[in-house]
């Protein structure tokens, strides 16, 4: 991602969509930050990718003690990249951790100012055998990590997600938190959200982008190419299709942020029919890219062309194990 895109970023404050506003944020609703996601995935796929993982990060505000929350967020050009996967593995020791691990797929590793981890914390001698072990997050330093520079996919390339890892870095207490414990900004609503349908959102809302950008340059490729009429019929079904679910989905998430604006709470049916609309959203979104693609021609074949890329980058982000079926 180029300095001139990262500063238009800090300057919009787009990592910053779930960051209190004392401490620097934004602080957007779902509803707005999904049609935020959606457009900046329209714009470009690495760029909608990257305003949603960086802006995911605001999510932690609420679980770590207010001073490092401040020094974490207060930052303009503040962003936090890492991972949820447990691959790491931490030793309690006097005033804190012992952290050691790597961890994939860290999307914007190299602009990131602080990253977080999840650790499997090693049990103490005295504790009961057989337990369930806990799994703590730890906010580390970028000097305490080291980036592998693996991110070799096909598409979302400018994502810099690459594997990040440390060695034997002391993270203090205060530095860890639990993602069930709150902490802070209770009142903030998008805190209080579940945690799975605002993430299936956020990654359905980059889908749903990407594939706009892609009937775009493919309508722009047809016609300049003057492809037979049934071309520009399967384009235009496409079309219909998409808009119809894009609809359909953006009501799904305003009518669960407005239920959760009134109860305080999402109900069990209403979480699943979020999660249900997102994963349906981004298997219309790939289709999107399935059925247009192979009759566009070799020119869409061309690395270098934007349809290509655009429909690289489109099965590239419905790769995300949150938006793959279960069946």
């Amino acid at each position: 991602m180029t300095e001139n895109v990262l500063q238009l970023i800090y300057k919009h404050k787009l990592f910053k969509l779930f960051v209190p506003r004392e401490l620097g944020g934004r602080m957007a609703s779902l509803p707005e930050a999904v049609r935020i996601f959606v457009e900046c995935s329209r714009i470009d796929g690495s760029f909608g990718w990257l305003v949603n993982i960086g802006s995911g990060g605001g999510f932690f505000a609420s679980l770590m003690e207010s001073h490092v929350a401040h020094s974490v967020y207060m930052s303009p050009e503040a962003v936090i990249a890492g991972s949820g996967a447990p691959s790491g593995v931490a030793k309690r020791v006097d005033g804190g951790y012992i952290v050691n691990g790597s961890w994939k797929y860290c999307s914007g590793s190299t602009h990131a100012t602080v990253f977080t981890a999840n650790c499997i914390v090693e049990p103490e001698v005295d504790e009961q055998q057989g337990a369930q072990p806990e799994i703590r997050s730890f906010v580390l330093m970028p000097e305490q990590i080291e980036i592998h520079r693996d991110w070799n996919a096909f598409g979302l390339k400018a994502t810099a997600s690459h594997t990040i890892m440390t060695k034997e870095a002391f993270v203090p207490e205060e530095r860890t938190f639990l993602l069930a414990e709150l902490k802070g900004y209770g009142e903030e609503p998008v805190y209080q959200y579940p945690f799975l349908p605002f993430a299936q959102a956020s990654f359905a809302a980059v889908s749903l982008g990407i594939a706009k950008h892609f009937l775009e340059e493919a309508r722009e490729l047809i016609l300049l190419k003057k492809r037979d009429a049934h071309v520009l019929e399967k384009l235009e079904r496409q079309e219909g299709l998409l808009k119809e679910r894009e609809a359909m989905f953006l009501e799904a998430v305003e009518q669960s942020w407005n239920e959760l604006l009134q109860d305080q709470q999402l109900t069990e049916a209403s979480r699943q029919e979020v999660s249900a609309e997102c994963l349906l959203t981004a298997r219309t979104a790939l289709a999107c890219g399935l059925e247009l693609f192979p009759f566009l021609g070799l020119s869409a074949a061309m690395q270098d062309s934007a349809v290509n890329r655009a429909w690289r980058d489109l099965q590239t982000a419905c790769q995300h194990a949150l938006l793959i079926p279960a069946e």
